[in-house]
This record gives C-alpha cells, sequence and structure tokens, in this order.
C-alpha cells in the first residue's frame, strides 16, 4: 500500500538510450552517464516533489530482454518480476533512432501486467535523420500513453512529471505474445496449480536459464517437473523473439515514415574514419596525446598557486601559532601534506573533464567497438574495455561496472586486471616523480612529460593485456559470446553540466584522500616528532631530528629491503603508507620532507629535487624516479580495492591471488628498472 501523496516509479529502457539522463533531470541528480552499455550497473533511487507529492525514481540497469544475461540485467529482471507490483508504474524510455529494437523489451513488461507510461526520447534526432513518427497512432499501436522528449536538453520534463502526477500509466488488456500451442498445455497446467495468474510470467519461467523470480511454490514445481526438464531455454527465448518482431514489424509500419530526403548524418561520416580498422586507432592514440599535453600546460598554472598557497600557509600557521609541538604538527604535519596531494586536484580535474567530455560526444562508444577486435584475442571483449576505461579514474566502480559482462570467465578475468589501469589517485604519484625526474623539453611541440604520462597510462593497459593472456590460459571458458551494440549518434557535449561533474568528483576525491592524509600525517608528525632519548633515565626525546626519530628508526629497518630498487627509508615509509589509497605516497613525502631541517627550502617538489645523498647524488635519480613509476604501475595499493575485488568475486583466492601477484611483479620490475638504468 503506497503512502498518500507518494507515488514510486521505475526507470527502464535499453541500454544508451538517455534513462540515467532523464533521470538528472526530474530528480537534479549529479549520476554520470556515458555513451555506451553498462554505466548504471546498480538501481539508483531519486526523488522530487511536484504538486506537493513525493516521487521516487528508481534508476535500472538498462537491458534489451527481460531475460538476464548478466548481473546488472539481473538486477534489472528481479525488479520487474518481484518488486514491479510495489511501484505505482515504470516509465519506460524508448529512443526515437530505434524503436523497433526498443519495443521487444516494453512489450515484454506490458505482458507481465505492469502499467507503463511511454518516453520517446532524443526525437530530435530523427527528425534530423528524416525519420517521420506520428506519435497518436504509436500510442494506437501499442496501447500506451507516449510522450515526446529531448531530455538533454529538458525538453518534454514537465510534461513527465504532469504524467506521472495525472497517473497516465497504462496496463494493456490484450497480452502482444500469444504462448506457443504446444506449450499453453503446460503453463495452464502450472497456473491452475499455483496463486498465479499471469500466463507470460509463468511463460519467463520456462522460458530463463536462471531463475528471476521469488515464485516459490511455481520454482518447486518446474524442478520436479519432467516436461519442463525437457525444454531448452533459449529455443523458447528466441522464438519468443521472432514472435515479437512480426507484430512489431507492422506496429514500425503504421508509425514511422521515412521521408524521401533520408539523410546520411554526420555521424556515418566521421565513423568511416574513427572506427576504421587503422585510423581509428592512430586518432585514439592522438587524441590520448593531447589530452595529457593539456593535462601538464593546463594545470601547471593553478598548481603552482596552490603550492604556494600551502607553502605560504605553512609558514604562516608557523610564525603565528605558540611553538610547541601543536605548531609543529599543523605547520610542518597536517599543511604539507594536505597541500601535498591538492595540488595535484587541477590534474585530475583537467583529465576527468575531457574523458566526460569523449563520453557525452558518443565517442567512447566507438572506442567500446574498436578494442572489441583488439581484446578478444586476450580472453576478454569489448564490454571489459568500459570498466578499463572506468578504471583511469577509480577502478572500485570500475570492478562493479564489469557486472554488465555476461561471460563469466571475461568478467572474473576482467575484475582481476582492471587494477593495473592508471586510476587518479596514481594521478599525482606519476606526475611528481615525472616532475622530478623528466627533462623539461619538447618534440614536435609536445612535451617529453606529457609523453612520459602517456607512457605511463600505456604501460598500465599492456600490463592488463599480458595478464589477461596469462589468464586467459589458467581459467576454463564458459561459453562464447559477441559484442552487439547500437552506435549512439555524435553529440554537443553538456559542457557545463560535466564541469559541474568534475568539480564534485574532485572535492570528493581531495576530501576522501584530505580524510586519509590527515590522519596520516598525524601519524607520521607523532613517530618524527618524538625518538629515543640519550639522557640516561629518560626513554622518550621530544622535537627530535627527523634522522633521531622513530620514525627514521623504522624506516632503516626496512630500508635493506627496498634499497635494491633504489628507495630510501622516506620513500619506504611512503609505500607503507600508501596502502591506504595510493595517493598517501605524494602527502607522506610532503609531510617528511616539511618536517626535515635539513631539506632544501621551497616548495615541495622544489625540496624532493634539490635533495642529495651524502655522496652528492640526487636521492631522485633518473633511475629511482623510474622504479618509482614501475612500481606503482603494478602494485596494489589499495585497500578498498582489495575489497571491492572480494565482494564481486565471492572468492579468497582469486582476491589474495590478485593482491601477491601484483605486489610480488611490482616489487621484480622495479628491481630490474632500477638495475639498468642506475
Amino acid at each position: 500500500m503506497q503512502i498518500e501523496n507518494k507515488k514510486q516509479i521505475l526507470l527502464v529502457g535499453n541500454p544508451n538510450v538517455g534513462k540515467s539522463t532523464v533521470f538528472n533531470q526530474l530528480c537534479n541528480k549529479k549520476q554520470k552517464t556515458g555513451n555506451y552499455a553498462g554505466v548504471t550497473v546498480a538501481a539508483h533511487s531519486g526523488r522530487y516533489i511536484h504538486n506537493n507529492k513525493t516521487i521516487e525514481i528508481v534508476d535500472l540497469p538498462g537491458s534489451y530482454s527481460i531475460y538476464p544475461s548478466s548481473e546488472d540485467e539481473a538486477i534489472f529482471s528481479k525488479y520487474l518480476i518481484d518488486e514491479a507490483s510495489q511501484y505505482d508504474g515504470v516509465i519506460y524510455i524508448l529512443e526515437a533512432l530505434s524503436i523497433k529494437r526498443g519495443l521487444l523489451l516494453f512489450r515484454q513488461i506490458q505482458d507481465l501486467g505492469i502499467p507503463v507510461l511511454v518516453i520517446l526520447n532524443q526525437i530530435d534526432q530523427a527528425e534530423k535523420r528524416g525519420i517521420k513518427i506520428n506519435v497518436e497512432i504509436l500510442e494506437k499501436e501499442i496501447g500506451a500513453k507516449v510522450i515526446s522528449t529531448n531530455a538533454k536538453s529538458g525538453i518534454g520534463i514537465e510534461d513527465i512529471k504532469n504524467a506521472i502526477d495525472n497517473n497516465l500509466f497504462s496496463i494493456s488488456n490484450q497480452p502482444s505474445f500469444q504462448i506457443p500451442t504446444e506449450h499453453q498445455g503446460l503453463v495452464f497446467k502450472i497456473l491452475s496449480d499455483s496463486k498465479e495468474e499471469n500466463q507470460y510470467k509463468i511463460w519467463t519461467l520456462l522460458a530463463s536459464d536462471t531463475y528471476i523470480a521469488k515464485l516459490e511454490t511455481i520454482n518447486d514445481q518446474l524442478k520436479e517437473d519432467d516436461a519442463v526438464k525437457c525444454l531448452v531455454p533459449k529455443r523458447l527465448q528466441t522464438q519468443e523473439t521472432i514472435r515479437r518482431y512480426q507484430t512489431i514489424d507492422k506496429t514500425i509500419a503504421k508509425a514511422i515514415v521515412k521521408k524521401t530526403d533520408f539523410k546520411i548524418l554526420l555521424t556515418e561520416k566521421l565513423d568511416k574514419v574513427l572506427v576504421h580498422k587503422f585510423w581509428g586507432y592512430a586518432i585514439f592514440v592522438l587524441i590520448l596525446l593531447l589530452i595529457f599535453q593539456m593535462v601538464y600546460y593546463l594545470a601547471s598554472y593553478p598548481m603552482d598557486w596552490i603550492s604556494n598557497f600551502f607553502l605560504w600557509f605553512s609558514g604562516f600557521s608557523h610564525d603565528n601559532l605558540p611553538s610547541g609541538p601543536i605548531n609543529s604538527l599543523i605547520s610542518n604535519g597536517i599543511i604539507p601534506g594536505i597541500g601535498g596531494i591538492v595540488v595535484f586536484a587541477p590534474q585530475i580535474g583537467i583529465l576527468l573533464y575531457l574523458l566526460y567530455l569523449l563520453e557525452d560526444s558518443g565517442y567512447m562508444a566507438r572506442v567500446v567497438f574498436l578494442m572489441d577486435r583488439l581484446l578478444r584475442p586476450f580472453g576478454l571483449s569489448g564490454k571489459s574495455i568500459v570498466p578499463l576505461i572506468s578504471g583511469t579514474a577509480c577502478a572500485i566502480p570500475a570492478i562493479m561496472s564489469t557486472r554488465n559482462i555476461e561471460n563469466v570467465k571475461e568478467r572474473l578475468i576482467t575484475i582481476l586486471v582492471t587494477p593495473f589501469m592508471t586510476c587518479s589517485a596514481r594521478l599525482p604519484v606519476y606526475s611528481i616523480i615525472i616532475e622530478l625526474v623528466i627533462p623539461d623539453k619538447t618534440i614536435l611541440g609536445i612535451s617529453y612529460k606529457a609523453i612520459a604520462l602517456l607512457g605511463m597510462y600505456f604501460v598500465g593497459f599492456l600490463s592488463a593485456l599480458l595478464s589477461s593472456l596469462v589468464l586467459k590460459k589458467i581459467i576454463k571458458n564458459v561459453g562464447k559470446t559477441f559484442l552487439v551494440m547500437d552506435l549512439p549518434t555524435y553529440k554537443k557535449p553538456l559542457f557545463g553540466y560535466d564541469f559541474k561533474m568534475v568539480l564534485l568528483k574532485v572535492w570528493e576525491f581531495v576530501t576522501g584522500a584530505g580524510k586519509i592524509i590527515f590522519l596520516v600525517s598525524i601519524i607520521i608528525w607523532v613517530f618524527s616528532y618524538f625518538g629515543p632519548s640519550k639522557t640516561p633515565g629518560k626513554w622518550i626525546a621530544t622535537d627530535v631530528k627527523l634522522q633521531q626519530s622513530y620514525l627514521a628508526k623504522m624506516g632503516h629497518k626496512i630500508e635493506p629491503a627496498i634499497a635494491p630498487l633504489g628507495f630510501d627509508w622516506k620513500m619506504g615509509v611512503g609505500i607503507i603508507t600508501s596502502f591506504a589509497a595510493r595517493e598517501v605516497f605524494v602527502g607522506t613525502m610532503a609531510t617528511l620532507y616539511s618536517l626535515d631541517d635539513t631539506a632544501p627550502e621551497g616548495t615541495i617538489i622544489e625540496k624532493m629535487k634539490n635533495d642529495v645523498l651524502p655522496n652528492g647524488q640526487r636521492v631522485f635519480s633518473f633511475a629511482t624516479g623510474i622504479s618509482i613509476l614501475m612500481y606503482y604501475a603494478f602494485a596494489m595499493q589499495c585497500i578498498s580495492t582489495i575489497a571491492v575485488v572480494y565482494r564481486e568475486t565471492k572468492s579468497l583466492k582469486w582476491t589474495l591471488a590478485q593482491l601477491f601477484a601484483m605486489s610480488g611483479l611490482a616489487y621484480i620490475v622495479s628491481f630490474v628498472v632500477y638495475q639498468l638504468f642506475r
């Protein structure tokens, strides 16, 4: 029973039809959308108030059919079969350029007896193509209210709210799919023996490969019935699909007219180059190179401002706070530690913003298509590129997005190799080390540093591919899959919306990393402020030199293990603390160099660059810098990622295997690189 003045609505549709965009417009949410399948991998909820009524919207993962073939589609099917009765209706998003494909799932939902309201989205794209859709005829043919929208521009959103308010959801009294004659007897028999009344719901249980509903009594009967045991679910699904499309074709013929001036869109002209077998890859690499060039050049000015601000702030705190441990903690511990990570926010923001624009434009869907050819020999599919690309932001949501991969083997391999991708947490580490050891020169106008950063992203990607090749031999295969996807038309990105999203993501990064670095800075300060006393009868000395502190003593204990990699004890402490999160390495180094009275003056980067060993050699030599880069390219330095891998695989064996394999590989590669370049 619904609460008075409150409605609950399910938002449903195929992947890549603008469903999440409608959700954001209705609920004023900040959920990021992408132009490829698999962006929404769990149900998202939001609400808005209209005419004094609270409307709750649940955005379900996209699906092409009621029958689940992946984990995100299983979430979708579970809601429709089990939970739909708890909601006031379903808003079904139908894309104007792919009505035929979308009507298959719509008809299945309709036959489940669920109230439906249809949104015909992106109708402007159909008009540009020269396609005329008669909405009145379409409404009559499908037996449901249809509202035309252009969600990205906000056109039709108020009409949707009014339709929900006026309860314009339709329930079909006439099923669009007739149960095949040879199976009607079995369906009616199960109906008569159970409390279920919907024929099609019984049919979905017969035609499904997996158990998709809570109908326990029916499920028990299905297991025991000999007639059910003889059925082949895939054949029943195929039979249903063929019959449905026969009736859908008739609907399309009546409601949709292609004008004589049917236009070839700019999208098709661009795709002749952008998905070309050679030029497609060449252009993709060029785009990435330009992105990293912009990351370095555009970010350099705000990074200098931020660095100088924290340097001033640390000095201001030191000069104005009473002398003592609190002054040292704040001025030399907390402020430099947090400043050491905040300074890289501009680079992260610029990188995310450019990637968001590529997503919005529709180009990322082409990358998925391109990469399918490349990834197949490595035991992956084109769908694997979605989590791999998402991994450049953060491995945690990237690993969760593997739920969109149907094949069990491909999904497991993708989960295990995604942490190799260069995430935003690695970017501060890469940036500071590249700044320290890569010359400030250019080639053909492209900075060496931008090339080095792009190289680190390629190292991550190649590592993921080579690891996939090994895992392909180890993990047994479970069936074959094929990439089936519609390439969306190119669209003008939402520059303002994406900018807001980037600000939100950067703020999440800064506050998330800031909390960890705040705690780490305090711990580091405590162990660096205190040390063993040389005074007889006194155990602890305060405000000691960094080299005489407990932290230095502990650091020197681990130094023999990391010295072959070119690391000193400070770097060792940074590596240990970065198990909380990779970016903590930078905050730790910032704190340590701030606490070290013997370090050169200047910003943290200047202190690290000018620091020398007793023999006059730079602490951060080229060999040491490359060694650090390689270590962080391979190491599994994130507790949260380890936790999500275990949650998604439900396997302690694979989680530990991934942790030890990546950590061991990081050590070996770092050792080899340092010994080669020293």
